[in-house]
């Protein structure tokens, strides 16, 4: 544990938190038995949860007033951080891609898992991901470690292990409802011959990837002749974006508009109640506003970390209808091996990006809150390409 090298860590950005990243210098363990240690090439902009680490205030800090959109926060409105934390530019994740350094002296050729040093590859989120991006990751197993094809830009690789894979678990889990739902239909002759109708919440990267997912995953299955999709887009970037998908239908949530207007246009956009929405806001109003737009017996799809905020506000909503709010967690594995070949064949084209060195990350995250990169947001630590 002799070695030095430099981290950074993003901390959710928040009004009373301004700067929320640091830099500093931690030791690196040698390279574990079985496991290995990777270089960082590229980084998705991601914060961590600062309840789930020792840091300055609770994750809970940084949205729980403004989601409920009361007048006195109108003020603190117009913190560039609100509008990240509320329509899913910036979400929280651990998001690397790199080459690997060095591998256990206990691995060989029979339990190496086909990884050698050098291999350009990602890295699972595993539970005891580290707090922040260093130069230099540890990773206790083999199996959290992805390889990735020579052909796919290591700057995309790097998108994959928190964001697209929890997009991608989202329209897995709507898909599944989805026939559940058609499964109780098909005794009623009329309702059978309706098609399902899915809800997308938001326009940052989880969004846009859940458009191209649900895009791709449907029309391979056949499931589009069922399944009717329409993006809700919070901000006018998003909506342009959104508009290239030609199988999906969008509507925009002006926030300028009443919310009973909100609500009536998205109806009308989508041919009357949705039966899922997958909500990528990350507020209360937001999930209010989707409630309100899912049929009586509809289903809404939330991360874990804004389930485990919000369902205790909507508890008592709930019980007294037959809606229900279903919290997605970030995906497995194996979903993410089969999401890195079909984004390396060009089955799912990833959504817009940009690529920035490491030394800007402020600057990044605070562009990110003010909504002014398209897409995502990747950081590089070094030119290996």
């Amino acid at each position: 544990m002799n070695k030095l090298c430099r981290q950074l860590s993003i901390e959710s950005p928040g009004p009373v938190v301004k700067n929320c990243v640091f830099n500093f210098f931690v030791p690196i363990e040698d390279t574990p038995a079985l496991g290995a240690r990777i270089e960082i090439v590229c980084a998705g902009a991601c914060y961590r949860r600062r309840d789930r680490s020792a840091s300055f205030s609770s994750m809970s800090s940084v949205a729980s007033d403004l989601s409920d959109y009361c007048a006195s926060v109108a003020s603190s409105q117009s913190s560039p951080a609100h509008a990240a934390v509320r329509e899913g530019s910036l979400f929280p994740g651990f998001e690397v891609a790199g080459v690997i350094e060095s591998l256990g002296n206990e691995i060989n050729e029979e339990n190496n898992c086909g990884l050698h040093i050098g291999q350009r590859v990602i890295v699972y989120p595993f539970e005891e991901a580290p707090a922040g991006y260093a130069e230099l990751l540890v990773v206790p197993d083999l199996k959290y470690i992805v390889p990735i094809p020579d052909h796919l830009p290591i700057s995309v690789a790097a998108m994959l292990p928190t964001g697209a894979l929890l997009a991608m678990n989202a329209v897995f889990k709507a898909h599944d409802v989805v026939i559940e739902m058609l499964k109780e239909r098909s005794s009623d002759a009329n309702d059978s011959k309706k098609k399902c109708k899915i809800l997308i919440v938001g326009t940052g990267g989880l969004a846009l990837w859940a458009v191209r997912i649900a895009s791709y995953h449907f029309a391979s299955t056949g499931a589009n002749n069922y399944i009717d999709v329409t993006v809700a887009s919070l901000r006018d970037e998003g909506f342009r974006l959104a508009t290239e998908m030609k199988s999906v239908s969008v509507v925009q949530w002006n926030e300028c508009l009443y919310e009973p207007q909100l609500i009536e246009r998205t109806q009308n956009m989508c041919g009357g109640p949705v039966d899922v929405v997958i909500d990528f806001g990350t507020t209360s109003r937001s999930l209010h506003r989707s409630l309100h737009c899912l049929s009586k017996v509809g289903v809404v799809l939330v991360s874990e970390e804004v389930a485990e905020r919000l369902l205790p506000k909507f508890s008592r909503l709930l019980s007294e209808t037959q809606q229900k709010i279903i919290p997605i967690p970030t995906g497995s594995i194996k979903q993410l091996h089969d999401l890195v070949n079909l984004v390396a064949e060009k089955k799912i084209q990833p959504p817009p990006y940009s690529v920035f060195p490491c030394e800007q990350a402020s600057e990044v995250i605070q562009k990110l809150c003010n909504s002014e990169i398209p897409g995502r947001a990747i950081l590089r630590f070094r030119d290996i390409e």
